[in-house]
């Protein structure tokens, strides 16, 4: 898989001289490309299978059914988004999707709060598809063990304790599940997938089905990063740049339309902190600090280490339909 290295988990239990070898190659390929494919991380592949699965029978569903559980339905983001609606750098992106969160009540609120707490809350789930929510929270729990076990190695890797991260996840972390579907060029307005972007969270786990077009920015251009049964792409999210002070950078990918006649699914999980976490600066031994370089700087899409404030930024102008719904008290002074 040229340009994208490829990582097996079960070298952490290999004993200490393993360990340390799969520690550096983690610490390798996080800092130097951004992303990585990974074995070896015991969820079965009946499982991967039966997930995709349910995300065809869920886009084989009418319209009338999807948009049952539309996102603009929602001020928690969960929902069904049908192709050209979200946004990415200003452009629609020809993918449909569904996202669900874990499975939590809505905040009670009080005025003065910040507008961060209406993010949590219940998911849609569309009454043509009983399995769905048992098979998508079943995936979530299991995805989340792997993050969490990823996360502690990267931990680990920068030279840190094990849990160094878990005062800022533990009990509520964000667990996000998006399954897509890219139709063909034929079914599009253009060849944006998705738009070129990073994520936002601690670590995005990705499946893919036999159809390429996950590409990932390189020095040289762009990078693509071939399907693999059984696997996960992995890559880091700005909540890790943030902690290392730019020693880990999430990197830039985007996702290219299929070929006409041909769409490509994908489901995607990303691990993120709590909202009403703050997220750290990591000390790091100083053969390591030296090569920090500071969160990248984008005045368009800035940085917070708040995480609440960080996420629903990126919400509000990925969903502008569902911002202006739900939040319109926010659009006139911009403030997230």
């Amino acid at each position: 898989m040229p340009g994208i290295p490829d990582l097996d988990l079960r070298r952490l239990d290999e004993g200490p001289s393993e360990r340390a070898a799969f520690l550096a190659a983690l610490r390798r390929a996080a800092r130097d490309v951004g992303f990585f494919t990974l074995s070896g991380h015991g969820i079965p592949p009946a499982q991967i299978v039966e997930t995709q699965a349910l995300a065809r029978r869920f886009f084989a569903l009418t319209h009338s059914e999807k948009q049952a559980v539309a996102m603009i339905r929602s001020p928690h983001f969960r929902g069904y988004t049908q192709a050209g609606r979200e946004i990415t750098r200003g452009a629609p992106d020809w993918r449909e999707q569904f996202d669900i969160g874990a499975e939590r009540p809505a905040l009670a609120r009080s005025p003065g709060d910040p507008a961060w707490t209406r993010l949590q809350g219940p998911n849609l789930w569309p009454a043509a598809l009983p399995e769905l929510p048992v098979g998508l929270l079943r995936w979530q729990e299991a995805v989340t063990e792997v993050g969490i076990r990823l996360l502690r190695a990267f931990a680990e890797a920068l030279g840190q304790a094990e849990d160094v991260f878990a005062p800022i996840y533990a009990g509520a972390p964000n667990q996000h599940i998006k399954i897509i579907r890219y139709p063909g060029r034929d079914g599009t307005g253009g060849d944006q997938g998705v738009g070129a972007h990073k994520d936002s969270g601690f670590l995005t786990l990705l499946v893919q089905d036999g159809q390429g077009g996950l590409e990932v920015e390189g020095p040289e251009g762009w990078i693509p990063v071939a399907p693999a049964e059984g696997r996960f792409v992995v890559n880091v999210g700005e909540l890790l740049e943030l902690a290392s002070n730019g020693y880990l950078r999430a990197t830039v990918h985007r996702v290219v339309t299929p070929p006409a006649g041909r769409d490509r699914l994908s489901v995607a999980f990303f691990l993120g902190a709590r909202h009403d976490a703050t997220v750290p600066l990591l000390t790091l031994p100083p053969s390591l600090a030296g090569e920090a370089r500071g969160p990248a700087s984008d005045p368009d899409n800035p940085l917070f280490h708040e995480v609440g404030r960080n996420t629903l930024k990126g919400r509000l102008r990925s969903h502008p339909d569902v911002a202006a719904r739900h939040y319109g008290d926010l659009l006139p002074t911009g403030a997230a």
